[in-house]
């Protein structure tokens, strides 16, 4: 009878409270300037001021739908572009260059183009945030395709399927597990899209809270500000983490998933 493996989660809050312990114990003895490196305890105060008065939400709702929609939209792009690239090879063959050269741009620089097209709402964050989130998700769909076993294809074929059916029971079963892959990676950059953008330019926001912080070196709101961030990126990858356990079903769990 194999043994079963030890629960990891009581750990990882275990390290969670040492990492905070240590952060408090530096700055209350004065070993880190807690003008540069600010107080935890001030800065989960200031986090419970937060929420208790409401101020964070009209900003962290903004946040979060610039996110959700450069999320959803550089998704279904990647999927889409992805799948026809990698079924057509004329054409990935004639868009090979431009891909790779869109990729190797950082970025981040287009911010302020897009603030310049589409202004300093919610589609210029959007924009910036989907250009994060295509080529991760683009990638990741484009190998799982070419990845599918000319042996499963051939067989496909004798039987009789045809190009839809072909795409239907192999070729998205195949992308599906690259395409979840890419989405935990994709959550992070749909919030750095965001943040980005919001620094640049913006009236409300997360990012836009972060900002006015450092304008005034108030150093505990912006830690505060990057807990909540990081905190509701958690919760956004653990909804994709759920959504790929009950579409993945026939996949053996992770060793990862088994702790």
């Amino acid at each position: 009878m194999s043994k079963r493996p030890p629960k990891l989660w009581p750990w990882q809050v275990a390290l969670a409270l040492f990492v905070f312990a240590a952060w408090w114990g530096l700055t209350a003895t004065h070993i880190l300037s807690p003008f540069f490196f600010g107080e935890p305890l001030v800065v989960l105060q200031r986090i419970v001021q937060w929420f208790a008065s409401g101020s964070i939400w009209p900003h962290l709702g903004v946040t979060l739908l610039e996110t959700l929609l450069a999320f959803v939209l550089g998704t279904v792009l990647g999927v889409a572009i992805g799948l026809w690239l990698a079924l057509a090879p004329v054409a990935s063959a004639l868009a090979d260059p431009y891909i790779k050269a869109a990729n190797a741009m950082p970025r981040v620089i287009l911010a302020p183009i897009f603030s310049v097209w589409f202004g300093l709402g919610i589609a210029s964050k959007v924009a910036l945030g989907v250009t994060l989130v295509f080529f991760i998700v683009f990638f990741n769909v484009y190998q799982g395709i070419r990845e599918v076993s000319p042996v499963i294809l051939a067989n496909a074929r004798m039987l009789g399927a045809n190009r839809r059916q072909l795409l239907r029971h192999i070729y998205l079963p195949s992308a599906t597990a690259w395409v979840f892959s890419s989405l935990h990676t994709s959550v992070g950059m749909a919030f750095v899209g965001a943040v980005v953008g919001e620094y640049l330019g913006s009236a409300k926001g997360v990012g836009y809270l972060i900002l006015q912080a450092e304008g005034t070196f108030d150093i505990n709101s912006v830690f505060a500000g990057i807990l909540v961030l990081t905190a509701f990126a958690l919760l956004l990858d653990a909804l994709v983490t759920l959504t790929e356990r009950r579409l993945l079903k026939w996949r053996p769990p992770t060793i990862a998933e088994t702790l």
